[in-house]
């Protein structure tokens, strides 16, 4: 698709639609100069014995609509863009478009968010319809990867569970909400060792959860346990301030079972939530994180 970004090729669109309109207006004048034959005025074609094809005029109802359409196409295009890169008088784009209804809707929004602006998590966890708008913003905005009940997926985190990566308190949720967050865990099965050692560390991780594992194989990788305790802790409680999970609580985001575990040590993971900042205002990212916060029951511990 790169060979179509040259400019030569706005040009050619732009060239194109000129020479479409002039063509349509020549056909009309090639059409209008056309007379009743003087004969029985048919061209000789018959169909079904007695089905004759007729060679009359445009009827001029017909051509001065087609006159008017070919106008309106030129007038159209004057003002707006469509002959390459001309953006036309009007200078209108789809973006700014799109930009103007949103300032419209935010305008039209503002007084309702603005009593919300003042409010704690647990004001807002209180107030029906504060949590009915962030239940819609949240259906706008998060529901594609964490679900329409925010229980999310496999990668996705569940957001009703209390299980959290990282810090959660109300602020903590808004700032991710506007810049976004990146977990990674690099690939650690060379630290670790051999592909035995790795599925003995895999072992070792599920029985942490008190998981189904094969207990020799989970001795056996106790020690080696120690590459991964720099992040997820000595215990494997995880690290909120790194955002390493805790392995102990039965919460397995990326899937559950040794080879699901194996899989992750060989070839680490990277998880990415977009920033949301440019799509909603700070009235609506904080009564969005309220909401999310609600889902989780967890808005008390969370402001305390």
């Amino acid at each position: 698709m790169s060979d179509f970004t040259h400019s030569g090729w706005a040009l050619f669109i732009a060239l194109a639609t000129v020479v479409s309109l002039l063509a349509c207006l020549g056909v009309l004048i090639v059409a209008s100069r056309r007379r009743v034959m003087a004969n029985d005025n048919t061209t000789g074609h018959v169909w079904d014995e007695d089905l004759q094809e007729l060679n009359n005029p445009l009827p001029r109802w017909w051509m001065w609509l087609f006159v008017i359409t070919v106008v309106f196409a030129a007038v159209y295009l004057a003002f707006y863009p469509g002959l390459g890169t001309n953006p036309g008088t009007l200078n209108w784009t789809s973006v700014g478009q799109y930009k103007a209804e949103q300032d419209k809707a935010r305008a039209a929004m503002a007084p309702v968010y603005a009593r919300y602006t003042t409010m704690d998590a647990a004001a807002l966890a209180a107030d029906s319809q504060a949590m009915g708008i962030g239940q819609r913003l949240f259906l706008n905005t998060c529901a594609q990867c964490h679900g329409s009940d925010g229980r999310g997926s496999k990668g996705f985190p569940n957001l009703t569970d209390n299980d959290w990566l990282g810090a959660h308190g109300l602020e903590d949720i808004k700032k991710t909400i506007v810049e976004g967050r990146s977990g990674m865990m690099p690939p650690m099965a060379a630290a670790v060792g051999s592909a035995d050692d790795v599925r003995n560390v895999a072992n070792y991780v599920l029985s942490l959860s008190g998981s189904a594992h094969r207990d020799v194989a989970a001795q056996l990788g106790r020690p080696k346990f120690a590459t991964c305790a720099a992040c997820h802790g000595a215990d494997g409680k995880g690290n909120q301030a790194l955002g390493a999970p805790n392995l102990t609580d039965k919460v397995w985001l990326h899937g559950w079972g040794e080879q699901a575990i194996v899989n992750i040590v060989t070839e680490g993971k990277t998880n990415v939530m977009p920033a949301q900042g440019r799509l909603l205002t700070p009235e609506q990212v904080h009564v969005l994180a309220a909401y999310v916060l609600s889902l989780s029951k967890g808005t008390a511990m969370a402001e305390r």
